[in-house]
């Protein structure tokens, strides 16, 4: 008897629960849909992707800004303000000019200056080492200056004089200042004005 239960008996296994597949929200599909329609390959090619900006050319002429001022108009509404800008500008080659620009916005006033710079440049004349020929001596307004040629000394200038040898790229000279006046801007055109009398051979007294 006990035998024949024993075959009779039916051992019931529960049933094993489906491992369903984990929800994933909808927002997360939608963002993971995107970026592989954007890294998609289009029409068979490869990727498309915008190429890199190329590194901007460098400016033919360098700038430096030696003075700015705001003034004052007086007018019949009351007094109207505006910049007043000077630069030096030259290409390290031999090439300067100051230029004086005004308006009522200080980028507009430099851009101006610049532009005014450009327009009176002179070109220098220089020895094959970028140093000047011989010893000149200028004057503009109240400002007097001397500029000596001074080789394996380098620049030796003060003020915007020293802006102005600088961006004309010339080299191994010495400049005095022979007047007390502090006016950047006639110091830098009396240097303008002296380079613009140099010559290619020293003049005999």
């Amino acid at each position: 008897m006990n035998e024949d239960n024993t075959k009779n008996d039916i051992v019931e296994v529960a049933p094993v629960a489906e491992v369903s597949a984990p929800v994933i929200p909808a927002a997360i599909t939608a963002k993971k849909n995107f970026r592989d329609f954007g890294n998609a390959p289009r029409d068979g090619r490869k990727n498309d992707r915008k190429p890199r900006r190329e590194p901007r050319a460098k400016p033919e002429f360098d700038q430096k800004i030696i003075d700015i001022r705001r003034v004052t108009r007086v007018a019949s509404g009351g007094r109207r303000f505006s910049f007043s800008v000077s630069i030096v500008a030259g290409n390290r080659k031999g090439s300067v000019g100051v230029g004086i620009g005004k308006a009522g916005d200080t980028s507009l006033a430099i851009e101006k200056a610049f532009r005014n710079a450009r327009r009176h440049m002179i070109t220098v004349k220089t020895t094959k080492d970028m140093s000047i020929p011989h010893d000149v001596e200028a004057k503009f307004g109240s400002a007097v200056v001397m500029i000596m040629p001074a080789k394996g000394k380098g620049i030796v200038a003060g003020s915007s004089v020293r802006d102005v040898l600088e961006l004309a790229g010339i080299k191994d000279v010495t400049a005095k200042l022979r007047s007390g006046t502090k006016n950047k801007l006639n110091n830098a055109k009396v240097a303008i004005k002296a380079l613009g009398m140099l010559k290619l051979k020293p003049i005999k007294s």
